[in-house]
């Protein structure tokens, strides 16, 4: 390869910048040229978008040695699926300097939500040779007319930050895109060759020549169809070769998935500095929440301290209060501080964004919003306030920071409550071990799939026994029957058992050739409208009343404001004042106390490596070097003197009676979810032991279950209790899971287009959502047990909600470890957390706060 002219150009390009490629991206490089695919796995900051971007340039001047400057309209050579709106700026920035420095005559296109009408009636005139597109967009391309033409040019297709997708229903979006692309290449071949061969051997039209056989070489280009390159490019996971194996299932020639396929890894160590941030004094009895606030100024310091800062907090709630504190601390940072997140508008977005490159800022605090990114380069440190929850999130928002390569990243720990410096030791020791996180790939999503069929009936329609065959070979729809892929078609044809007798759910219609097509433009256009899977709740644009857009907060928020209210939103104090067609019309405020947003899906769980790495951690919590272990060790003396400090190997109970009532904690450390499900199945076991009623409470580390009369947990008892007997029909039994799937219905649903969540403007309101949804959960039900969307719902709930597996391992863990059963005289450090979560439903911020210093002061006499 390195004695092509492609290759050679590339080299005195990056000579000239005084840059050298890595290895990885040589052998990308190569892989390209061989026309092989891949997945391509590096460290943040070393390049990895450059391994194939660079690959397709020198491809392309390959391909066209003598015209390559100078060759205009080249059609689409390279598509390019990313995850995130804001990356897709930064990747056309990066891509546009390497085509003006070559004197290339590509265009770099955008193309997601954000696009302007304007602009996509250009690509559609012509189309640009680099498309950064989002998978809800790509979707919609698929729902035009003639798409086919887009793609017959197309060379290489790269989706970024693939472990993102990985696991989520836009990861299946972009399987199913996919497969579509490779069916359509399949065609093409197929049709060429037939071309070829009857005007070379005047055979009848009739005789088809079927494409030859690929070769038997893995490693031969033939062997993919067409000669479509699709390459993944991802972060460490810790399931690469099945993410690999997931992208790749539709390019596979045979079902054997992972022919001419590789994993190019960088094996570069990126060094990362982590700092635990610990507080002067250690709160004994900790909570979760309000210390963060407290290290405040040690945050501003290192703010201070550090050209650019990204503080990143794990709730837009929080971040809107950590962007108010730093404030009221730093007035003189107004100006150099700035707040990022998803409800924020678009245009302040990304004015923060660019913000950053230019240096124009300190530091800008931020959410999930910033996880992902090309090239912050002027970013020095990264704060993390709260724990990240997962090893792999840690390491991708330390990455952040240092974002060259030979760059250290360095990031602070601040922790929200004293037991967090045990994750933030837990997480240290797993980055050591490189024990990160494995991202399970999504199985049999009928939703997405009813919404994909109807987008191509929208389009060009489609052929039923063609697209099957492209469904089956992408590996979340590998294993559909025969007799479900007609239920699916019977769904968007007649709207199944249940709803025949409605028109409305009647979309696609069977043509004379054969070819399933959308032909009522009213429900084409509502499609249109709402192609994706992304479900969340209903959203209100919030406006001032002069004029100027701030930002979007969920409707189930503003519905329970009333007027003269004072809330925060993109780091502003704002009034109320009504609301007016899906707008919350507001005021600037000067109060200085003001209601923080709650966001839907703030809490994220424990993941089961840092579980892990933290029951570990407690083996060694009176004996360890760590300075964060150090820093608790009166904590721990004081949860040994009173209890006990559970090893990795051991389940510590405690039962404890006070004036509420009879406590007790469980301390797994599996994660909230889990720990919720487990608290059910408990204390649906202890019931059958006698009758009694619970209330429960439940954080990370573990669950409370408290009753008014004695619980009876005790050592003739406690393993059967714990016991993965019978434990399917016990979560039915323990926790409402009808509710719970009719609940996950809704969004099942919406994907699927059975409910219309309304035209833009005028959305439907939660509740009248939630019961429309109900409404046809209620039909499925009674009338329709087999179909596919209610069967889903419910699997659903026991996968993501119930987290079975992982509910099912800790059992089996507990099985074989001693369980140690504590009766203290008081609340402990260890339940101490889990109690005031318990107290937060029923009082406000300052109420709570008054109250747990009482109970502090009270257990530390």
């Amino acid at each position: 390869m390195q004695s092509t002219k492609g290759y050679k150009i590339i080299s005195q390009w990056l000579s000239s910048k005084k840059m050298k490629p890595f290895p990885f991206q040589e052998e990308a490089w190569q892989q390209i040229q061989l026309g092989n695919s891949g997945l391509v796995n590096a460290p943040t900051g070393f390049g990895k978008t450059f391994s194939v971007f660079l690959g397709a340039i020198i491809n392309f001047i390959n391909q066209h040695p003598k015209d390559y400057k100078t060759k205009k309209r080249s059609g689409l050579q390279l598509l390019w699926i990313t995850p995130l709106r804001a990356l897709g700026k930064d990747i056309a920035r990066a891509m546009e300097e390497v085509v003006q420095e070559l004197g290339m005559n590509w265009q770099i296109g955008i193309r997601n939500g954000d696009t302007d009408v304007n602009e996509r009636q250009r690509q559609k005139r012509s189309m640009p040779e680099a498309l950064i597109i989002t998978p809800e967009s790509l979707h919609l391309l698929l729902a035009q007319k003639g798409y086919a033409e887009v793609f017959s040019t197309l060379q290489i297709i790269a989706v970024d930050e693939w472990h993102e997708l990985l696991g989520s229903k836009r990861g299946v979006q972009v399987e199913l895109a996919v497969s579509r692309i490779v069916g359509l290449r399949k065609l093409q071949g197929v049709n060429e060759e037939t071309e070829v061969g009857n005007r070379e051997s005047g055979v009848a039209r009739q005789q088809l020549i079927v494409a030859q056989e690929p070769s038997s070489n893995p490693s031969h280009p033939s062997s993919l169809n067409c000669q479509l390159s699709l390459w993944g490019i991802s972060a460490t996971i810790g399931n690469l070769e099945q993410a690999k194996d997931v992208l790749l299932s539709p390019l596979a020639t045979r079902r054997k998935a992972g022919d001419g396929a590789v994993i190019i890894k960088a094996n570069l160590r990126k060094d990362i500095s982590i700092e635990s941030v610990i507080p002067e004094e250690i709160e004994k009895f900790p909570w979760a929440g309000h210390l963060g606030l407290n290290l405040a100024q040690q945050a501003v310091e290192i703010i201070r301290a550090n050209t650019t800062t990204l503080v990143f907090i794990n709730t837009r709630g929080m971040s809107e209060r950590w962007y108010q504190k730093i404030l009221e601390i730093a007035p003189d940072l107004a100006g150099a501080i700035a707040l990022h997140h998803g409800s924020i508008e678009q245009e302040l977005r990304l004015w923060v964004e660019d913000a950053l490159h230019t240096t124009k800022l300190k530091a800008v605090v931020c959410t999930a919003s910033l996880d992902l990114g090309v090239d912050f380069r002027p970013v020095e440190t990264v704060i993390q306030v709260g724990s990240p929850k997962g090893v792999a999130r840690f390491l991708q928002r330390a990455g952040r920071s240092g974002h060259q390569p030979g760059k250290v990243s360095k990031i602070y720990f601040l922790p929200t409550h004293s037991l967090e410096l045990v994750e933030a030791a837990a997480l240290k020791q797993a980055m050591e071990e490189n024990l990160i996180e494995s991202r399970d790939p999504r199985m049999l999503c009928f939703d997405v799939l009813i919404q994909y069929l109807c987008t191509l009936a929208v389009g060009e329609g489609f052929k039923p026994s063609e697209i099957f065959e492209e469904v089956k070979s992408t590996f979340c729809y590998a294993d559909i029957t025969d007799a479900e892929w007609e239920q699916v078609l019977h769904t968007i044809v007649n709207g199944g058992d249940a709803l025949l007798q409605y028109d409305e759910y009647k979309k696609v219609e069977p043509g004379e050739d054969g070819v399933y097509r959308i032909k009522n433009r009213r429900i084409a256009m509502r499609h249109r409208m709402h192609i994706g899977t992304i479900v969340s709740s209903p959203m209100m644009k919030v406006k001032f009343i002069s004029g100027g857009y701030v930002g979007v907060i969920e409707e189930t928020f503003i519905s329970r404001l009333e007027p003269g209210n004072v809330f925060t939103l993109a780091g502003r104090n704002l009034e109320f004042v009504m609301v007016k067609e899906m707008t919350a019309l507001v005021r600037k405020s000067n109060a200085t106390k003001a209601i923080v947003p709650s966001w839907d899906g703030g809490r994220m769980p424990l993941s089961s490596n840092l579980g892990m790495m933290l029951r570990r951690k407690f083996n060694e919590a009176l004996t360890s070097k760590d300075v964060e272990l150090k820093a608790l060790e009166p904590l721990f003396l004081l949860q040994q003197r009173l209890s006990h400090v559970p090893k990795e190997n051991e389940l510590l109970i405690e039962q404890i009676e006070t004036k509420d009532g009879f406590h007790l904690f469980v301390y797994p450390f599996e994660g909230r979810l889990v720990h919720e499900a487990m608290a059910a199945i408990l204390a649906y076991r202890i019931s059958r032991i006698t009758p009694i009623t619970f209330s429960i409470a439940m954080n990370d580390y573990g669950f409370e279950l408290l009753s008014d009369q004695p619980i009876p947990v005790d050592d003739t008892n406690v393993y059967d209790l714990f016991s993965t007997n019978n434990l399917f029909a016990d979560i039915q039994r323990s926790v409402n899971s009808t509710e719970m799937a009719r609940r996950k219905f809704r969004d099942i649903g919406v994907i699927g287009g059975l409910i219309f969540t309304g035209y833009p403007g005028e959305q439907k309101k939660a509740r009248h959502l939630q019961s429309s949804a109900s409404l046809i959960f209620n039909v499925f039900k009674e009338y329709d047990t087999e179909n596919l969307l209610l069967r889903q719902s419910y699997n659903e709930v026991m996968e993501q909600q119930m987290e079975e597996v992982r509910l099912r391992n800790m059992l089996e863990r507990i099985q074989q470890s001693t369980i140690i059963l504590k009766w203290p005289t008081q609340l402990t450090p260890f339940c101490f957390p889990v109690k005031v979560d318990s107290m937060r439903e029923n009082m406000s911020s300052e109420k709570l706060e008054d109250r747990i210093k009482k109970m502090q002061a009270q257990l530390e006499k």
